[in-house]
């Protein structure tokens, strides 16, 4: 394999193009250099501070060749949601934080990738939906980050772009595409919105109100972008006043995006409401049944089961029956007949 080596100083291209020479064919550039590589590489590996206005303008300089490469690894060493954000707007299609793990590192770019999939005919194709749907909630998150206004019409189009991707192959291969990104809050987003698009589908949704949910799902988190990620990624139970802070994201992310322009009252209803319950139980509001609209009760439900099967390194990832068993134990917060309704989507979708 032939692998790309970009970073922003000699010390750290030196120190990671000897770490990746013990097992690939390697070519090592600064970033404030032209590039010289006249061959396309197998893969990608980008060490720099993207807090750095300097860094992020040459890694866009550079980005029409780069996207050529099917996998971009970006190794972030400031984890923070602005930085792990600025990785997939500028085309990431992993995103390794904290310090380097050689065998993290080794088994990322053994691992083929989410941008090559096997066609009907064998042969290997491009494959865009995952990558362009991080980058577009990776770009939502950094706007989001610096109070910024969002490309709305782009996170819808990315939207709209996992629903064809479902449409095609199934929630089991989006499923476990999606869980070779980041592990968490990016990851989490992409997961919800396959989950709610087959939800949808197996429901016989028509294109409005499909579009109406999958919009919701995308955004739904996006209020996590005021919060640390030391929190929401913190392995084990919340003490209190964390529990707390992460229970402010539904509000921030409605005060948010009801500041943007193009978001629908319903959008923004789900976004704020994705954690009520029927029997009143929930927040920020604490709404009861009558008062939470259907597309709520839908995205609470794909927004749970996400959750509960997403991939952590501290955790196995739970096997999808037992995910929906414990569904099935939320009597009375959850609709039973949507409940029932999306045992296919949960065991054999």
């Amino acid at each position: 394999m032939f692998v790309h080596v970009l970073a922003d100083n000699a010390a750290k291209l030196s120190e990671l193009c000897s770490l990746l020479d013990r097992r690939f064919q390697i070519a090592g550039e600064r970033l404030d250099v032209d590039s010289k590589l006249s061959e396309l590489p197998d893969a990608l590996v980008v060490r720099a501070d993207l807090r750095v206005i300097e860094n992020i303008a040459a890694l866009k300089r550079r980005s029409a060749r780069t996207a050529k490469v099917s996998k971009r690894i970006f190794l972030i060493e400031q984890p923070s949601h602005a930085c792990i954000s600025q990785a997939y707007a500028l085309g990431a299609t992993l995103a390794v934080t904290g310090k380097i793990n050689p065998a993290k590192l080794f088994a990322a770019l053994a691992n083929r990738g989410n941008s090559e999939a096997a066609s009907p005919t064998g042969a290997t194709q491009e494959d865009n939906a995952v990558e362009v749907a991080a980058a577009a909630i990776g770009s939502m998150f950094a706007a989001a980050s610096f109070g910024e206004p969002i490309d709305v019409m782009a996170t819808i189009d990315a939207g709209r772009g996992i629903a064809e991707r479902i449409t095609e192959r199934g929630l089991a291969e989006w499923l476990t595409a999606v869980r070779r990104h980041h592990e968490g809050t990016y990851q989490h987003c992409l997961l919800v919105t396959g989950v709610a698009i087959d939800f949808g589908l197996s429901l016989g949704l028509k294109r409005t109100d499909l579009e109406r949910l999958y919009s919701a799902a995308m955004f739904h988190d996006i209020g996590k972008a005021k919060i640390p990620l030391a929190i929401l990624d913190k392995p084990g139970r919340l003490d209190a006043e964390e529990r707390a802070l992460v229970e402010t994201h539904p509000v921030a992310g409605y005060e948010f995006l009801k500041a943007q322009t193009g978001i629908s009252a319903e959008i923004l209803d789900a976004v704020r409401h994705h954690h009520e319950y029927l029997d009143g139980s929930g927040y920020p509001d604490a709404l009861s049944a009558e008062s939470i609209a259907d597309i709520v009760r839908m995205l609470t439900i794909a927004d749970i089961f996400a959750a509960l099967i997403e991939h952590r390194h501290y955790k196995p990832t739970m096997p999808r029956s037992e995910a929906y068993g414990i569904l099935s134990g939320m009597q009375g917060k959850l609709e039973k007949a949507l409940m029932i309704a999306f045992k296919q989507v949960a065991l054999t979708r």
